[in-house]
């Protein structure tokens, strides 16, 4: 749905951790992020999407000692494949930057400070578990043992994925350390917390305004009513990330200067562009909007911790967050040995970006319910809409008006009313994308398409074509085809704009959402060329089998237990 006025908006999706590869679950979360802001684009907003990677904590220390290289190094040519994964799906980033740069430092500093000055941020001494043969304290993530709540094996430091109770990981019965398989002993450590209790009124109000799911605030308000606790914002050297002011060996929790890598990925960006103001984005009082996309296992942080400490240094908070669920493959967890944990990088050597991003879309809801890449429906899926469909549509036609008629479309629609039907459907297609309603624009987007191609097995221009003295006849038909292919295009753009791209070559105009009450007169068109091919099943099979020899086995400095690639 076109909006009468031209909003203002940033948008984010959650920080890929910088010491593993993208694979097809990030994807998700991104290709759904690039849909809505290349809708919102062609509603004429002014849009700005950001990203970066999330590049500190004990994990990305580890692994570099693992390879035996400086974590700069690492996480800066991590970030150069992240992006051309991304790039290779085209996703639309305005700016792709790291957690790990003076923009996110400067920004956490000030937070820090502004959260401090407002008596937000207390010391005190904790008991912490300690790594007796590693010599170094474990965060939440390097240590595992036995829910206290409900009595699952194998949980984290920091929540349970069975129950998902939150507890201290001193809590777990039975704990080890991930990095070395020893029994953590116990010591003490001065940390700093910051003081979320304090905002318990404002999350109440906050969680309930409709910046988040139903389902997601009603998550909230049962912690709400669980009691919030003072958070841990602290972490003791050795540590990769940003020192915290004035506290020797004490350094900021990955998870305090994560977010604000949304800032200091935004800063970098309008300190390169004269035209953009940093402060009228994320000032209190900013009358732009602000959108996070994130998946379910990280709401906790950005619907509670997040908006606090904006809300506590002075900045806005965020308009809404969209939260999606996870990604499962052929029903269950991505899986290496079963060649389902195929990574971005795979994925493109075999196939084209835009199968994943049509089939993610025909997925996709406002919910938060995971989504499943089963790839029979995936290769049925793409090749019956998109190519037996939507592209076939214009193939049908096309060739009639080169040959027949040097490339012009006629002067006149065959059929108004069935166009009409066609351009009513935009608002209520938009309104599908604005709310993130993928599945349903999809399915009204195809619903359409099966229209115009009963209208061609009606017409039957083939036929028409073989008998004299209906030229004119077979040109309006002809061209009434083509312009119906033109609207369902015009819709798909946001999420194919690679097919977009190249029927806008073949039509000789630019697909535009506000542009569609006017149907194509008279245009000369270019000679049809494929479009879009079809998925071969046997590269997906390739790729299947090369994701299984894509496991890179990294000779340890020690033996520890698996890291999770998303741990922090």
């Amino acid at each position: 749905m076109i909006a009468q006025v031209a909003k203002k908006i940033l948008v984010t999706c959650a920080l890929p951790y910088a010491n593993g590869s993208i694979h097809l679950g990030h994807m998700l979360e991104h290709i759904q992020a690039d849909i809505w802001v290349r809708y919102q684009r062609m509603c004429g907003h002014e849009v700005y999407f950001i990203c970066a990677d999330d590049a500190h904590g004990t994990p990305i220390m580890l692994k570099a000692q693992q390879l035996r290289i400086q974590p700069e190094a690492m996480i800066g040519e991590m970030r150069q494949r992240h992006q051309q994964d991304f790039a290779g799906f085209n996703i639309s980033h305005d700016n792709y930057h790291s957690t790990h740069s003076d923009e996110n430092r400067e920004l956490s500093h000030l937070i820090y400070a502004r959260l401090q000055g407002n008596g937000f941020i207390k010391i005190r001494s904790i008991s912490q578990l300690y790594d007796p043969e590693k010599g170094i304290f474990l965060p939440d993530r390097f240590v595992q043992g036995t829910c206290p709540i409900c009595r699952a094996a194998d949980q984290y430091g920091d929540n349970c994925e069975i129950c998902s109770a939150i507890y201290s990981p001193t809590e777990l019965i039975a704990p080890k350390s991930v990095i070395s398989g020893a029994t953590p002993v116990m010591r003490n450590s001065e940390h700093f917390f910051f003081d979320l209790p304090a905002f318990n009124a404002m999350l109440q109000e906050w969680t309930r305004s409709g910046a988040l799911q139903e389902q997601v605030a009603n998550k909230m308000q049962e912690w709400l009513e669980h009691g919030l606790e003072q958070w841990d914002i602290s972490r003791d050297a050795p540590y990769f990330g940003f020192e915290i002011p004035n506290a020797p060996g004490k350094y900021f929790y990955v998870w305090l200067d994560a977010p604000i890598g949304y800032m200091g990925s935004f800063k970098n960006f309008c300190d390169n562009r004269c035209d953009v103001n940093f402060d009228e984005f994320w000032c209190s009082d900013s009358r732009t909007e602000l959108y996070h996309f994130i998946g379910k296992d990280i709401v906790y942080f950005h619907s509670l911790f997040w908006p606090a400490m904006l809300e506590g240094s002075h900045f806005r908070k965020p308009t809404k967050l969209f939260v999606h669920g996870h990604l499962t493959v052929e029903g269950a967890k991505m899986s290496k040995s079963r060649g389902t944990f195929i990574k971005a990088e795979t994925y493109l050597k075999y196939l084209d970006a835009e199968y994943l991003r049509y089939y993610y879309a025909a997925k996709l809801s406002s919910g938060i319910g995971d989504i499943d890449l089963n790839l029979a429906d995936f290769v049925q899926r793409v090749n019956t809409d998109i190519v037996n469909k939507v592209v076939n549509i214009a193939s049908r036609n096309a060739g009639f008006i080169s040959k027949r008629f040097d490339g012009q479309l006629s002067d006149k629609l065959a059929d108004p009313g069935l166009y009409q039907t066609f351009v009513d459907a935009a608002e209520h297609i938009g309104y599908s994308y604005a709310t993130c309603e993928f599945s349903r624009a999809m399915r009204e987007i195809m619903a359409l398409a099966d229209l115009a191609n009963h209208y061609i097995d009606a017409q039957a221009p083939w036929v028409v074509a073989k008998r004299p003295n209906l030229d004119t006849d077979l040109q309006a038909i002809c061209s009434m085809g083509i312009n119906l292919f033109r609207v369902l295009v015009t819709y798909l753009k946001p999420v194919l704009p690679m097919l977009a791209t190249r029927s806008e070559g073949f039509l000789n105009t630019k697909l535009r959402w506000d542009g569609l009450q006017e149907p194509l007169m008279r245009q000369q068109i270019n000679l049809f060329n494929t479009l879009f091919k079809r998925i071969e099943l046997d590269h997906v099979t390739q790729m299947v089998n090369a994701s299984k020899k894509n496991i890179t086995v990294i000779p340890p400095l020690f033996t520890p237990l698996p890291i999770d690639p998303n741990q922090k």
